[in-house]
């Protein structure tokens, strides 16, 4: 197929990019390349002549009419997002402008350009989302594709509302959708702003280790690249207008997860050992969901997909990548926000 994958140049998106030209297919890479996007994630594929990148912003209707006409895509894979909850909680409004408006462009867009090919019923716009939507767990039960919407943050709910309005294209003009709903990703290339880079870096600098609340948290953690091959699955053999959810079945502990890390870098970076003496408690996010977890109990008996990565293997092969990548990391330090405490307004 050939691929047009927005959010190309991001955590996800760049994982997606390089398992997809990996697998033969030709990608179109749309990413407005904000601060969050790192064109040095798509470096191993960039000289690739399956391989082409749109710098385009999903805000600009214009823009993304040229980009489909121009490449023709047999597919959409629609990542480009805000999608730090805290930033939310202090400035939701570049949430709602680009999760919502901008989704709604490209919902558009693609509707034309699949109009104007014949309406073929190959064609798949496939809308990654997140399991924020369905809002926060008590201690049992699993979020499936059937649990009511309740989002509680700028974020979620931009997210939920962004997943209305691709279930409303494919119910009302017919387009051919696939949404998928993701737990917590976590892996190489992760910017340094979300947990586990968080936990490393700062381990690694000496400094604090902030953990929201009391650490007791509990997140469902799927590794990035389990999780670019589930989604190469559903937009190739996912059922049109169905939703899948896509965790890891690998439940943790904020603060369980953390000490994990600490014991890994012990092992790898002895002379900071022990790195657990960093860990400091903050002031807990507002609204902080409790608990997250996914059943992926439909992707797995509709197109045989199951995560292969334990949270434990995951973290050794994220920690290893992140000592190895410092040329990565180092520069991003240094943009907007990065190694602040937001989202306590």
């Amino acid at each position: 197929m050939k691929l047009l994958v927005t959010g190309g140049a991001g955590f996800i998106g760049s994982a997606v990019v390089r398992r997809a030209v990996a697998q033969g297919h030709s990608v179109v890479n749309l990413d407005a390349l904000t601060y969050a996007a790192c064109l040095d994630n798509v470096a191993g594929v960039a000289d690739s002549p399956a391989y082409a990148f749109e710098h385009a912003d999903i805000r600009d209707r214009a823009a993304l009419d040229r980009i489909f006409a121009d490449h023709r895509p047999d597919a959409v894979m629609h990542l480009a997002a805000e999608s730090h909850v805290d930033r939310s909680i202090d400035g939701p409004g570049a949430f709602i402008e680009t999760n919502v408006t901008g989704t709604y462009n490209m919902l558009e867009a693609a509707r034309t350009h699949w109009a104007a090919a014949g309406k073929p019923e190959s064609f798949r716009f496939h809308h990654i989302s997140t399991d924020e939507v369905y809002g926060s767990l008590g201690p049992t039960g699993k979020f499936t594709e059937d649990t009511p919407y309740d989002p509680r943050s700028p974020y979620s709910a931009s997210k939920a509302a962004s997943d209305h309005l691709v279930r409303a294209w494919g119910e009302t003009y017919g387009l051919p959708v696939l949404v998928t709903n993701c737990s917590n990703n976590y892996g190489p290339y992760h910017f340094p702003e979300k947990l586990i880079p968080v936990v490393i870096l700062k381990a690694l600098a000496g400094q604090p280790i902030p953990v929201y609340g009391d650490g007791s948290n509990v997140r469902d953690w799927l590794y990035v690249e389990d999780h670019a091959e589930a989604l190469l699955l559903v937009v190739a053999k996912g059922e049109v207008g169905r939703t899948y959810n896509i965790g890891g079945e690998n439940e943790a502990r904020n603060i369980d997860l953390v000490r994990t890390i600490c014991g890994i870098l012990d092992a790898r970076r002895p002379q900071g050992a022990p790195h657990d003496r960093l860990i400091t408690f903050v002031t807990d996010r507002p609204g902080h969901d409790k608990r997250y977890a996914i059943d992926p109990a439909r992707i797995g008996q509709e197109l045989g997909w199951r995560p292969s990565v334990t949270v434990g293997e995951g973290l050794e092969k994220t920690v290893d990548w992140y000592l190895a990548n410092e040329d990565w990391w180092r520069p991003l330090l240094n943009r907007d926000g990065v190694g602040k405490r937001l989202g306590v307004a």
